[in-house]
């Protein structure tokens, strides 16, 4: 088993991928960490074989921390974003997973990582390149925001143009995409959906929903201090605003 450390800023990110590592039977997750700083500490003193490490995190990218570490690690970048950085990824033995990680792609980062455990470790080049991208990081920090999400139904995968997504919801252990026509289940929590789409478009109304806000028609006090919100849909579909969550709504919609 190859023995594999976790860096991520985002806490649920770091447990997800970590279940996801555990449940293939193929990697011994030694650690993980969600302060790029204290992951150095970890990894200097006990270095894995490889290194699952999110791009954009607090103080340092992971760029500027990779070029910390001596021996440097096979690498595997976990981004949801700087999509112009992608190309990169796939030179200088490292690859990449488009967050939130699929298990498909998951499977073909280890299939890689296989076949390079016994190759060379990088080149000077590989330094250079770290560089480049780590100015460029700086330089262009902003976060780029999914447009589509996945639904796996048996083998075939939708892709689903978030637009198009109303909301989101939990119900009987599953999450949903719903649509004018259907509803998906899509392989994420409320939570990470919350975590992991534009926030200038979505907003959590409760634990059990997500809102897009393109959506959203009217809004209607209720009783108990609570809202609901009616939808654009031909339905009318009507939510329930959690009454702690209904200031951010009011003011994300700016009423």
């Amino acid at each position: 088993m190859m023995r594999a450390f976790v860096v991520d800023d985002e806490p649920l990110a770091v447990k997800r991928l970590v279940r996801m590592l555990q449940e293939t039977g193929r990697v011994e997750v030694t650690g993980s960490s969600t302060d790029p700083v204290d992951a150095l500490a970890a990894l200097s003193e006990k270095p894995p074989e490889v290194l699952f490490l999110d791009i954009q995190m607090p103080g340092i990218n992971g760029f500027e921390m990779l070029r910390m570490l001596e021996p440097q690690p096979l690498v595997v970048f976990t981004t949801a974003f700087d999509q112009y950085a992608l190309q990169a990824f796939e030179v200088n033995s490292i690859d990449y997973l488009l967050k939130p990680v699929e298990e498909r792609r998951l499977a073909r980062a280890l299939d890689k990582i296989e076949r390079l455990r016994a190759a060379p470790r990088p080149a000077p080049e590989w330094n250079a390149m770290l560089n480049q991208l780590a100015q460029a990081m700086r330089q262009h920090p902003g976060r780029e925001y999914p447009e589509r999400i996945a639904s796996r139904v048996g083998e075939r995968i939708h892709l689903l143009d978030l637009a198009k997504v109303a909301y989101f919801f939990a119900q009987d252990k599953l999450t949903y995409a719903a649509t004018e026509g259907k509803n998906y289940v899509v392989d994420h929590t409320i939570a990470e959906l919350e975590e992991t789409l534009d926030p200038r478009r979505f907003c959590r109304i409760h634990r059990s929903s997500l809102l897009n806000l393109a959506w959203a028609k009217e809004v209607d006090a209720w009783f108990g201090g609570r809202f609901l919100v009616r939808l654009k849909d031909a339905k009318g579909t009507e939510l329930q605003v959690a009454r702690e969550r209904t200031a951010e709504l009011k003011k994300r919609l700016g009423i």
